[in-house]
C-alpha cells in the first residue's frame, strides 16, 4: 500500500518555506505522494452547510488556503521523485479545456508525477462565484472527464457534447503517460462513473466498512463497460485528528488516539487499498513542529519503518 501526505495548505503554516520543507522531508522519508485539495472561498454566511461541521460553517483557519495547481507547480520544481495529487479539484469551478491544458502542462513539467482527483463539490456559494451551473452536475461531470482524456491522449483533440465543445485542435505538449483520474464522491451513481470513466476512487470521510461495498459497484460498472475491474485503484484520504485519549465507539475513522489511528491504518490495508494518504490540516490546526512530528510518526505507523 502506497502512503501519501497532504501538504500544509491551510492557515498560517501555509507559507512557501514550510510547504517546500514538508514536500522535501516527505520525499526524503519515503512518502509516495503529496496531495492538495481545492477550496475557492470561505463564505461568511454559507448557503450550503459544510458537511463535516456541526454548525455548517467552514473552520476559521480555512479563511487562508493555498490554490492547489499553482502550489503543486511550485512544489514540482522543489522535488524530484514524489508524486503530486489533487484530492480533489471541484470540476464545476473549471472549464475542462482550460483545466486540461493546465494539468497536462503540470504533468509534463513534473516528469509524469501528476495524479488528478476530481469531484463535483457541494457549495452553492462557490458555484455562484465561479459562474457554474449546478444543474445536471452528473452529466456535466461525465463530459468533463471525457474532455480531459481527449486533451491528454489525442493528437488532435475534439469533443462535441451537450455541455462542452472543443473544436478539432492540437494541444501539445501532451503527457507521455495520461495522468490517473480519480473520482472523489460516493453516491452509487458516482461509483458507476468510477467504473466506466475513471482510474479509481478517492473517498474521504467514508466509514471504512463501506469501502468494499462501494468498490463492488464500481468494479461491476467497469466490467459492464468492457474495462478491467482489477485495474481500478482505491486511494483513501484520511482526514486526521489525533486526540489525547481513545474516543468511544462509534467514531469517525482517523479521529482518535494514536492507537486508534494505527487500527484504522490496518483496517484500510485489509481492504486492499492501493494507497492511503493523510491530511493533517483540514480538521485540525498544527504549528510547524507538530505537523512535521505527525508526518514522521504517520509514515512509521503506515510502513513499519
Amino acid at each position: 500500500m502506497r502512503v501519501g501526505i497532504g501538504l500544509p495548505q491551510i492557515g498560517e503554516v501555509a507559507t512557501a518555506p514550510f510547504v517546500t520543507r514538508v514536500a522535501r522531508e516527505a520525499e526524503q522519508l519515503g512518502y509516495d505522494s503529496l496531495w492538495m485539495f481545492e477550496r475557492l472561498l470561505r463564505p461568511v454566511n454559507p448557503r450550503t452547510p459544510y458537511p463535516p461541521s456541526p454548525d455548517g460553517q467552514l473552520p476559521p483557519h480555512m479563511s487562508r488556503i493555498l490554490e492547489p495547481l499553482t502550489t503543486l507547480a511550485y512544489i514540482a520544481a522543489a522535488t524530484s521523485t514524489i508524486n503530486l495529487g489533487t484530492s480533489v479539484l471541484v470540476a464545476p469551478l473549471h472549464n475542462p479545456v482550460v483545466l486540461g491544458k493546465q494539468l497536462g502542462t503540470l504533468a509534463v513539467l513534473s516528469g509524469g508525477r501528476l495524479r488528478v482527483g476530481l469531484g463535483t463539490g457541494w457549495s452553492a456559494d462557490e458555484y455562484e462565484a465561479a459562474g457554474a451551473n449546478p444543474r445536471g452536475l452528473g452529466a456535466q461531470f461525465e463530459e468533463f472527464l471525457q474532455v480531459l482524456r481527449q486533451i491528454w491522449t489525442a493528437e488532435e483533440a475534439e469533443f462535441n457534447g451537450t455541455h462542452y465543445r472543443l473544436p478539432r485542435s492540437t494541444m501539445g505538449p501532451r503527457p507521455a503517460t495520461c495522468p490517473k483520474l480519480y473520482i472523489g464522491a460516493h453516491s452509487d451513481a458516482m461509483m458507476r462513473r468510477v467504473g466506466r470513466l475513471a482510474d479509481g476512487w478517492n473517498p474521504a470521510f467514508m466509514p471504512l466498512e463501506l469501502l468494499d461495498q462501494k468498490m463492488t459497484i464500481a468494479r461491476a460498472a467497469a466490467k459492464d463497460a468492457g474495462r478491467s475491474p482489477d485495474e481500478l485503484e482505491l486511494v483513501v484520504r484520511a482526514n486526521l485528528v489525533v486526540t489525547d485519549r481513545p474516543l468511544p465507539q462509534p467514531r469517525r475513522p482517523f479521529i482518535g488516539s494514536w492507537e486508534q489511528i494505527a487500527e484504522d491504518i490496518q483496517a484500510v490495508r485489509v481492504t486492499g487499498a492501493d494507497e492511503l494518504f493523510f491530511d493533517c490540516s483540514v480538521a485540525s490546526v498544527d504549528d510547524e513542529q507538530t505537523f512535521c512530528a505527525k508526518m514522521t510518526r504517520l509514515y512509521a505507523l503506515a510502513t513499519g519503518r
